[in-house]
């Protein structure tokens, strides 16, 4: 969609009071991404001249997010309406543009093709101006359009303003425009301030080409959806419903199958291979990827996880920046932290932490575990309530376990250790040194009989009640101080 004489900007200014936030509006995320990363991204397929975004409230972390997109950050200070902030950006456009798309920074549903087809409406209707204008079935404060008999747009008249046959215009003002710039820069400087908030509206432009008999169009967007803006907490949720149901139908025709995926959340980038299952009330978060055949079950929440076919992922566990090749099975309620490889056929079970470790092919660790800093070898079985004691209170510290190796349960590997292949370690060790290879390490105290003890005991325990066991010896002073409280209540 090359856009060579046109610059792009995006009105990202504001704080959004309406939000009730510390935060700058367009910081706020929906479908995975900030309100301003979805901009940006939709923008920048439109390969402009010149990408500009108008910073002003927390400016420097805006700028930032900005920037690292591509986009050029130009600050606004102060902010003093959307035509203040053109004139800001007028700067930064180069000589050899000639039209400028203008787009509000907490538009994040807005497609690239739906921009691409407003300049289109533009260049094909000789306007001057353009409007990307919705019809909503609920127009709510959104400003009217209205349009003359010729189907151009007369004015924009604000939902406070409007007469009773004016609001029950279905067709809306999306704050989104196309303007040729030679007949922009005059109109911007003719602005005043005359409203209650004294700032320069870009709609009064709209107004003063009118008055001039200047050409001005509108394009109805194809999704209504699109010109959602987030003003409050709850447009917020309102759009991120929006995003969450987009990735589900593209997912689902793709050939995945969800189960109440209206319980599912999934973020814009994440991707799923064919006749992969997604049980109800996943979270599907970041970059994840998700091979073929795989099941991810109930609850479950995967960041940027890499799953590869044929994985099995039983309800509630967590994968966050771990990876899982083919026919691994994880969970339920096993918990992958960053740096967790699993590698093909691996078997993790509940209750299971794996931290920045790699446990290599056909290893299992099927209860109750932590393997942290560690790399466990081929085919290795780790026992239950087996721990790496991978911090000496200073640093971190790895535990190598070799191939084909047995280790018992509740066994704490104390690092830096190694195991050798084929070794055996004993259920209950302590292994503070390494293990040879082929070899049985056992590090416990040595199991002490007494044969009669526990027969010892209770003949001591009747002799010392008068035969009665210990339970019922000392019930019964209790009773007798408990009645002896009641007779002197009594008197």
């Amino acid at each position: 969609m090359p856009a060579n004489d046109t610059v792009v900007i995006i009105l990202a200014a504001g704080k959004g009071t309406r939000m009730r936030s510390g935060m700058a509006k367009v910081l706020h995320r929906a479908g995975g991404r900030t309100l301003l990363e979805h901009v940006i991204r939709a923008c920048r397929r439109l390969k402009p001249l010149r990408l500009i975004a108008v910073v002003g409230h927390q400016a420097e972390q805006v700028g930032a997010v900005a920037t690292s997109l591509g986009a050029q950050a130009v600050v606004q200070q102060p902010q003093r309406g959307t035509g203040h902030a053109v004139q800001m950006a007028r700067r930064a456009i180069p000589k050899s543009a000639k039209l400028a798309v203008i787009v509000p920074g907490d538009a994040p549903l807005l497609r690239a093709e739906t921009l691409a087809s407003l300049l289109d409406a533009h260049r094909r209707g000789n306007a001057v101006a353009t409007i990307l204008s919705a019809d909503l079935d609920d127009p709510g404060e959104y400003g009217r359009i209205v349009r003359d008999a010729e189907g151009r747009v007369e004015a924009i008249v604000e939902q406070k303003a409007a007469t009773p046959e004016q609001r029950a215009i279905r067709e809306v003002n999306s704050s989104i425009y196309c303007f040729t710039l030679e007949k922009l820069w005059p109109l911007l400087a003719a602005l005043r301030p005359e409203n209650a908030h004294h700032e320069l509206y870009l709609t009064d432009v709209i107004a003063l080409l009118r008055q001039r008999n200047e050409r001005v169009l509108a394009q109805i967007a194809a999704d209504s959806n699109e010109i959602l803006g987030c003003n409050t907490r709850a447009h917020l949720a309102e759009v991120d419903g929006v995003f969450r149901a987009r990735k589900a139908a593209e997912l689902m025709d793709s050939g995945v199958t969800m189960y109440l995926p209206q319980t599912t959340v999934l973020d814009s980038d994440v991707q799923a291979g064919q006749d992969t299952v997604i049980e109800p009330g996943v979270q599907l978060l970041g970059a994840t990827r998700i091979g073929a055949r795989c099941r991810i079950g109930a609850g479950s929440v995967l960041r940027d996880a890499r799953v590869g076919d044929d994985v099995v992922i039983e309800p509630y566990s967590l994968l966050d920046s771990s990876r899982a090749d083919a026919k691994a099975q994880i969970g339920p309620f096993s918990r992958l932290r960053p740096g967790a490889e699993l590698r093909a056929g691996v078997r993790v079970g509940n209750f299971v932490e794996v931290k920045n470790a790699v446990l290599h092919e056909g290893a299992k660790a099927l209860h109750l575990s932590y393997l942290g800093d560690a790399t466990i070898g081929t085919d290795s079985n780790i026992g239950a309530g087996t721990i790496t004691c991978n911090y000496d209170g200073v640093a971190k510290n790895r535990t190598t376990i070799g191939e084909r190796v047995f280790i018992g349960s509740d066994t704490a590997l104390v690092a830096p250790v190694r195991v050798g292949d084929r070794a055996y370690v004993g259920a209950g060790s302590v292994i503070t040194d390494n293990v040879p290879p082929d070899a049985l390490a056992l590090a416990r105290g040595r199991q002490t009989n007494k044969p009669g003890w526990a027969k010892a005991r209770r003949a001591e325990i009747a002799r010392a009640t008068g035969g009665r066991t210990a339970k019922k010896a000392g019930r019964r002073p209790r009773r007798r101080a408990a009645k002896k409280r009641v007779a002197r209540r009594r008197k």
